[in-house]
């Protein structure tokens, strides 16, 4: 069975309706290091840490465990359908094509909401958490919300500037996470344990949380899951760049399911380095900035300071990625004119860089999201709630699309799939779901950021509603591959260079000029492969 070069990807995108517009640059471990990245365990330890311990204390570092596993499942749903429909949009595309228009539409708009408010959150940590305790800044909300803003900036002039660009630092980021992360465990047990400040108590205590009812339903322990619950999501920017990767069909998966698992490892040891190195337990519960705490406690003011400095690069990184997918996804509905102003957010000025005018958009729409809360004590909290609520909201429908309509048929040799454990992965990712859901919907303490997910999606009506009066024909159809015909898209252009060596992708070439055609369809499922 031949293989599909970079050339073979591209003539793959008129069957699903489109043309090339960027530059396929990411390979491999670029497209790892944006999964990684956008899950970032340096951000979401150094947001949710605190709030841990508030709700169950040090033993709720064991609920990540629990989300790595669920999240690892889910990635494998998402594995498969990204080598079935390699487009730019993921959720948006795959619903459009597999089930219909309208379902696709609010799956995309659903991602939107979820990348703009998840971008103020990282940055916004980053700001609280992280950079001002650097400098020695005393934080207050309105000095957060201002020096977010100008993060926010700094973000998308790297991606309106180059791809390549953005990639390469966001490849240096994760390259000095995995370091000084790693790195950071070792250095708090080790010297914790030597001058006697470590207490392996702690990973069983519940510190300033009562015993009573601690695993009680929606007790300290089950609210304790957003700990992970918001750290290990956005595995799958990955595939919200397909048309940006090195053959997208076989990259893809593998960077997703690599960067969940590294990332449920990794973070799991640096909980339990924390949590053993912590003197005391009470005074990290009161902190604003447990980490940074501990850290300073365990090796010092110095040591401390280096860290913070990669932790600013790493939690910086994590935005500029979400924001990269956020444009991506604003482009992808754009350029169907499923979107208002679509003539202006689908423009790609140049293929080494950005949609221009929809990195804007997503960095304005984030200062709104941050200038709203500019006096909001608990901003962080509220936001990072909203930023678990709308991924899962969105894991669940994929997933569920998936069993309703990407099982259709087999995936192509070669391909990833889930083979003869797809019932099982499917089965385990809907229970873990349900499980997180019911989570983030029944307390009451959600109940800000449920009011933003609520105001997102009413938000979504009326631009729904709108649509279809401005724009009937891209509301109603899908002009390009869609159902079986999308599934077997990427098999047909493999089986048409098999057959023919010299030929571009076979039966590509007969979907005609992308011009007139509408969205996409996917490549043909996938083989079992190895992750």
């Amino acid at each position: 069975m031949a293989t599909l070069t970079q050339p073979d990807d591209d003539e793959l995108l008129p069957q699903f309706g489109y043309k090339q517009q960027f530059v396929r640059s990411l390979r491999n471990f670029e497209s790892f290091a944006v999964a990684f990245s956008f899950i970032s365990i340096t951000t979401g330890i150094f947001t949710t840490y605190g709030f841990a311990l508030t709700t169950g204390g040090p033993r709720a570092i064991w609920t990540w465990l629990i989300v790595a596993a669920g999240q690892a499942l889910v990635a494998l749903v998402y594995g498969a359908l990204a080598a079935r429909v390699p487009l730019s949009g993921y959720s948006y595309q795959w619903a459009s094509r597999l089930a219909n228009v309208h379902i696709g539409w609010w799956l995309g708009w659903m991602s939107f909401a979820f990348l703009s408010i998840v971008t103020v959150s990282v940055d916004y940590g980053l700001i609280q958490v992280a950079f001002q305790p650097l400098i020695g800044e005393v934080y207050t909300p309105t000095s957060a919300a201002l020096e977010t803003l100008l993060v926010l900036a700094i973000q998308a002039g790297f991606i309106i500037w180059s791809t390549r660009i953005t990639t390469r630092v966001n490849n240096t980021a994760v390259a000095t996470e995995i370091i000084g992360i790693v790195g950071l465990t070792v250095l708090l047990i080790v010297v914790a344990a030597i001058r006697g400040q470590g207490h392996w108590s702690n990973l069983a205590s519940t510190g300033v949380v009562s015993h009573a009812g601690y695993y009680g339903w929606l007790g300290p322990f089950m609210v304790a899951t957003l700990l992970g619950a918001y750290t290990i999501v956005g595995f799958e920017a990955a595939s919200n760049l397909a048309e940006e990767t090195q053959e997208p069909h076989k990259t893809i998966p593998k960077a997703m399911i690599r960067a969940v698992l590294l990332s449920g490892a990794v973070g799991m040891a640096f909980l339990i380095a924390l949590s053993y190195a912590a003197n005391s337990i009470s005074a990290a519960t009161a902190s604003s900035a447990p980490v940074a705490l501990i850290v300073h406690d365990v090796l010092g003011g110095f040591v401390q300071k280096i860290f913070l400095i990669f932790v600013c690069v790493s939690i910086f990184a994590c935005g500029l990625i979400i924001m990269v997918t956020n444009s991506r996804m604003i482009w992808s509905m754009a350029r169907d004119r499923r979107l208002p102003g679509h003539q202006l957010w689908s423009q790609v000025p140049k293929a080494t860089g950005g949609p221009s005018w929809a990195t804007i958009l997503a960095a304005v729409i984030g200062a709104v999201i941050t200038l709203v809360l500019r006096t909001h004590t608990a901003a962080l909290v509220t936001l990072f709630t909203a930023s678990t609520i709308m991924p899962a909201l969105l894991y669940a429908s994929t997933v569920l699309l998936y069993v309703f309509a990407g099982r259709r048929r087999r995936g192509a040799a070669g391909h990833f799939s889930l083979g003869r454990w797809e019932g099982a992965v499917i089965a385990g990712a809907l229970v873990w779901l349900a499980y997180e859901l019911i989570i983030l919907i029944g307390p009451s303490e959600f109940r800000d950021a449920q009011y933003y997910v609520l105001g997102a999606l009413v938000l979504g009506l009326v631009v729904y509603v709108g649509q279809q009066f401005l724009e009937p024909g891209a509301m109603r159809t899908e002009t390009g591959a869609s159902g079986a015909a999308a599934l077997s898209a990427v098999g047909q252009g493999a089986l048409g260079q098999e057959a023919a060596p010299g030929s571009a992708a076979g039966s590509a070439s007969a979907a005609g000029p992308a011009s007139t055609a509408g969205p996409g369809a996917d490549p043909a499922g996938s083989a079992p492969g190895g992750v």
